[in-house]
């Protein structure tokens, strides 16, 4: 796969919590000048980033980020500014306490919640697949599906593990047709980036994908 077609996959992502606006402004000029799916930004820049870059740039941020144990509540407010302020895409961390509580009815509705305010907005639904079992990661494929979620999420990329192949195998068996996947986590490398897409992933959640293309032009 060209170098350039793989970062069409690509959220371009910066979630550091000391992340500056000028590492976020170089950040979006990269992602308008490779052309990445999106820029994958803290809240408390969507609303610059859009008043900058208006519609040159799909804004996409987290909620609920990076550990998921908010209140519904709050992350629905989250969901519901976000989008005002702009963004385009949200990826929200499941409360993963509820799913080892084996309480999986209340995390699709804290989904379809979220889904609800998000509208036509992308949701992508971050599980963080390092501290799941087998059967909690196919019980999670199912909540996604039914609460109506657009994306499933590997990771946040702040867990003990990230992105692996044996879980996307799992979910293309368990996921309803409509959802599609992103992997996040540990992708360091252009082949690591290739291999997830070609295994059914629409989307790499990733901050060093331009870095290497670069590297390897080189």
């Amino acid at each position: 796969m060209d170098a350039r077609e793989i970062l069409k996959y690509v959220d371009h992502t910066l979630l550091k919590a000391f992340a500056t606006w000028e590492d976020i402004k170089l950040l979006c000029d990269e992602a308008i000048e490779y052309k990445t799916a999106s820029v994958c930004v803290p809240p408390c820049y969507i609303k610059k980033i859009n008043e900058v870059y208006k519609d040159k740039i799909n804004i996409c941020t987290v909620i609920g980020f990076p550990l998921g144990y908010s209140v519904t509540e709050a992350k629905i407010s989250e969901c519901a500014q976000a989008v005002k302020d702009g963004a385009n895409e949200i990826d929200m961390v499941i409360n993963i306490a509820d799913v080892k509580n084996k309480e999986y009815k209340k995390v699709e509705e804290e989904i379809s919640a979220i889904k609800k305010v998000a509208g036509n907005k992308i949701l992508k639904v971050i599980i963080e697949t390092c501290y799941l079992t087998e059967e909690e990661k196919i019980a999670m494929c199912k909540a996604v599906t039914d609460a109506g979620a657009d994306y499933i999420k590997t990771s946040t990329g702040f867990g003990t593990g990230g992105a692996v192949l044996e879980d996307i195998k799992l979910f293309k068996k368990y996921l309803g047709e409509s959802v599609r996947i992103k992997a996040s986590g540990g992708i360091k490398t252009l082949e690591d980036m290739e291999t997830f897409i070609n295994e059914g992933c629409s989307r790499i959640g990733t901050s060093s994908a331009i870095k290497l293309i670069n590297d390897a032009q080189r």
